[in-house]
């Protein structure tokens, strides 16, 4: 499936780094609203369809909310309703026989994503792993998860949580039917239980899309439930990560509020 870690040098990616480095340097801080489209083109001197097309990544990132009429806002930091107790996307999905099927691993340099969300240096290197999570056999989550280079896992977290990332059947890609260990979330949690993890969190909508859909021979504009998640530990951040649940999925067994 392609991704955005196989154009991390086009012009697109160096566009969503330069929005992405203005966010973070306060001038256009959480909650503002980002100039109108024809205006940040022209301040930015990119053409406005190369812009909508970086927007459009930013809010399926959860970095911003675009709303027809309204603009472009720069979301808040603090976790949406419902996530602040941290649990793999096995367990958010409820009751049900739950698989997880390895569809990819790689150890890629900084995409734009990974690289925003857990501040890489362009030498780092982070561990994506790509698995579909099924309940009673069908589809229910697209997972997308990036870990921090291997030098900041073993300083935050110690060498257990490598050995664990590494080990035979948690990073492999299965075959057809075959059944993987879990998502990394759950491989971070269960590794090292110690650790005080802190996550912040994004809900959004948006649509499957080709590959996904096609994957699950479902209609490229099936609409779905994205959560952004990047996962923290002694203020470093050593997880990202986009889950996407298909219209249809069990809802989400999110904890509420105390």
């Amino acid at each position: 499936m392609p991704r955005q870690g196989d154009r991390r040098h086009s012009p697109r990616v160096r566009l969503y780094q330069r929005i992405v480095a203005a966010i973070d340097d306060g001038t256009f801080p959480p909650g503002a609203r980002l100039p109108p489209e024809p205006e940040l083109a022209g301040r930015l001197g990119v053409s406005r369809s190369a812009l909508r097309e970086v927007l459009i990544l930013l809010q399926e990132d959860g970095v911003i909310t675009r709303r027809q009429g309204s603009g472009s806002t720069v979301n808040q930091r603090p976790p949406a309703p419902g996530l602040e107790r941290l649990l793999p996307v096995e367990e958010l999905l409820g009751p049900g026989a739950v698989r997880c099927h390895r569809r990819a691993v790689e150890l890629e340099e900084p995409t734009d994503f990974s690289g925003h969300h857990l501040r890489m240096a362009p030498a780092e290197r982070s561990r994506f792993w790509e698995t579909v999570v099924e309940v009673d056999g069908a589809p229910a989550c697209f997972a997308h998860e990036w870990a921090a280079d291997e030098s900041v896992l073993r300083t935050v977290a110690g060498p257990a949580l490598i050995e664990a990332l590494a080990a035979p059947g948690a990073g492999e890609v299965t075959e057809e039917g075959s059944v993987a260990a879990g998502t990394m979330l759950a491989v971070f949690l269960e590794a090292a239980p110690g650790l005080a993890f802190t996550a912040r969190s994004t809900l959004g909508a948006t649509v499957l899309g080709e590959e996904r859909g096609r994957a699950v021979s479902r209609a490229p504009e099936t609409p779905a439930l994205l959560l952004t998640q990047t996962v923290s530990a002694s203020g470093r951040p050593l997880l990202s990560a986009k889950y996407l649940f298909p219209g249809g999925a069990p809802p989400l067994a999110l904890t509420p509020r105390r």
